[in-house]
């Protein structure tokens, strides 16, 4: 599977086009000099970390590992540094200080003290929340930080090595070409095409 096709199903999954995919796709980065704020997109250790969590809480490990496991958050980092417009890399940085500063409202300590059924709660607010922004948004307006962080997530997971080869069936490619393949209710769906 090439980066379109798999950025394609992860955008059909998510419901639309995912922010970024552009500039990855034609392999443009950001020029080093970008900086926001004079601050640059250098994320810390730290940073990926939080990201690896957050990741974590919306795909964790099960029968299939988890996207910390994937190293999602640093995938997460480096779409955001080399692929984001300065504006979005923006919105994703307020985003992660956003996140956590919900978390210390809802329940008076920061993400990464959060039991995990905390972190899945606030979670599934932000996801509501996002929704409804997004439903509401005209087109200008810019994305929320959430469902940014929600379609790195899945972009990252299921183009990782876990995730196309473990939690999605995997067939290497060049192989033969079956153009018809039964499908059994409840198996795991296609990797590759």
């Amino acid at each position: 599977m090439n980066r379109r096709d798999a950025l394609t199903r992860v955008g059909l999954l998510l419901g639309g086009t995912i922010i970024g995919a552009e500039a990855f796709l034609s392999g443009c980065t950001n020029p080093p000099s970008a900086t926001i704020g004079g601050a640059g997109t250098n994320f810390s250790n730290d940073d990926v970390a939080f990201l690896d969590e957050v990741a974590e809480t919306i795909l964790p490990a099960t029968d299939s590992p988890g996207a910390k496991e994937a190293k999602v958050g640093d995938f997460m980092t480096r779409i955001v540094k080399d692929c984001y417009t300065e504006a979005d890399q923006k919105i994703f940085l307020d985003g992660m200080k956003k996140l956590n500063d919900a978390c210390k409202q809802k329940n008076g300590k920061v993400f990464m003290e959060c039991t995990p059924e905390q972190k899945h709660d606030l979670l599934v607010d932000l996801d509501k929340e996002q929704k409804a922004y997004t439903d509401k948004k005209k087109k200008e307006d810019p994305a929320h930080y959430f469902r940014m962080m929600k379609e790195l997530t899945l972009w990252g997971y299921f183009t990782s090595e876990p995730g196309a080869t473990k939690a999605l069936r995997y067939v290497a490619v060049p192989g033969k070409y079956e153009g018809c393949v039964d499908y059994k209710k409840g198996e795991k769906a296609w990797a590759t095409s």
